[in-house]
């Protein structure tokens, strides 16, 4: 006996109230995106469960992929089968017999969905429960931590039979919250961020500054991987790599040496603040932790948020290193990211960098050179790509050209 469905539980979906099918709908289309390399699968979504007819698919496989969507509480692997007393009593049996060895234990989970069904939630525990102990053996009943879990579902139709269980990754749908871009560096911090607000349901863009000669190809491939790694959590995202050189470049010429890591924060802001704009998105994600650098205590925050009143969110800014470190780990972005390639913003950093910049000196050094026109040009200059996507190998030779 073979599975033959996967069972979707929603997690904080379920409090939606009258929202919940935009919800339950934005969820569909991500597993959708997710599963479609499986080219059997049926999916049936309602408002309290969501259903995935495998078709002959490999359910194990399948259940690799659920477990990155946001969204899913948990899942099982499922038996579907007629709503009749014997045929579920026979179809449990045989689900624990796959599994079970000599001393594990069991319960049974009954749920009665549909109310005309003759037997309650209770009587199908007994039932199911003694059926399964009359002919099993070294096989005992524990209600508390049992080794198997039978879950029943009794639903208008067809009943569900399952036994292996999954965790989800929680949070909401991706695409559910809205959109918003995400400045992305190629260190620790800023991938766990993007990854961090897909959880809450963003669709992210990512937006990247690129200053050859001072960073290498090997930089850029760095972040593009990092991006890659983010879409197995979020499907495609979008990429915007920003030529910075020049930028980067007028703010030593012009700026006081311990300001030119605020104003080019703030450049930085301009640029996202920008692309945001021509995006349609609603807010700019940071990796940013409250204290972490001297560009991240809130006297400096205050001061680069100035050129700017678009939502800036700020994921991490209450963990510490080691916290984020973790979550990197977990993600698999944690290798990628410590990949010992300098990105644009550890090149120029001054060695005593102010920690509490004046937003009023900042303004009148920048003042002192049109970098909007610098701003327009990066934008103009700017290379896009979404990745996954082959069109990524030709994102050298494009971005060579412009530079």
């Amino acid at each position: 006996m073979q599975y033959d469905h996967i069972l979707i539980r929603y997690g904080e979906i379920s409090l939606k109230g009258k929202n919940r099918n935009q919800f339950v709908e934005q969820l569909k289309r991500n597993v959708k995106q997710m599963l479609r390399s499986f080219k059997g699968l049926e999916y049936i979504a309602n408002h309290d469960r969501f259903f995935i007819k495998l078709n002959g698919e490999n359910g194990l496989d399948v259940a690799e992929k659920l477990k990155l969507v946001f969204g899913i509480q948990s899942f099982s692997l499922a038996i579907k089968t007629e709503s009749e007393l014997q045929s579920i009593k026979d179809t449990a049996l045989e689900a624990v017999k796959q599994l079970y060895k000599s001393g594990d234990t069991f319960k049974v989970s009954a749920k009665r969905a549909d109310k005309t069904f003759p037997f309650t939630s209770d009587q199908l525990n007994y039932e199911i429960g003694r059926h399964i102990l009359i002919h099993t053996e070294n096989l005992t009943v524990n209600v508390h931590e049992p080794t198997i879990h039978v879950r029943v579902e009794v639903r208008q139709g067809a009943t569900y039979i399952m036994c292996k269980d999954f965790k989800g990754a929680g949070g909401l749908p991706v695409g559910s919250s809205g959109k918003a871009m995400l400045m992305i560096s190629g260190g620790i911090d800023s991938p766990v961020a993007g990854y961090l607000s897909m959880k809450r349901g963003l669709k992210i863009e990512a937006i990247h500054f690129f200053s050859p000669p001072y960073t290498n190809e090997r930089a850029k491939q760095k972040v593009i991987d990092l991006i890659e790694k983010l879409t197995e959590y979020g499907g495609d995202i979008t990429l915007h790599i920003v030529p910075f050189t020049k930028i980067q470049e007028t703010i030593q010429k012009y700026i006081l040496n311990n300001y030119t890591m605020t104003s080019t924060r703030r450049m930085m802001l301009k640029i996202a603040d920008q692309l945001r704009q021509k995006r349609n998105a609603l807010a700019i994600v940071t990796g940013e932790s409250l204290g972490q650098v001297a560009s991240q205590t809130l006297e400096s925050m205050f001061t680069i948020n100035e050129v700017t009143s678009t939502p800036i969110l700020r994921p991490l800014i209450a963990m510490d290193k080691n916290e984020i470190i973790e979550i990197a780990k977990q993600i698999d972005t944690f290798d990628i990211s410590n990949r010992p390639y300098e990105d644009c913003c550890t090149i120029f950093t001054p060695s005593m960098p102010k920690t509490k910049p004046k937003a009023d000196k900042v303004k009148k050094y920048e003042s002192y050179v049109d970098f909007e026109l610098l701003i327009q040009e990066a934008i103009e200059q700017t290379v896009t790509v979404t990745l996954p996507d082959k069109k990524t190998l030709n994102l050298e030779k494009e971005m060579d050209e412009l530079l």
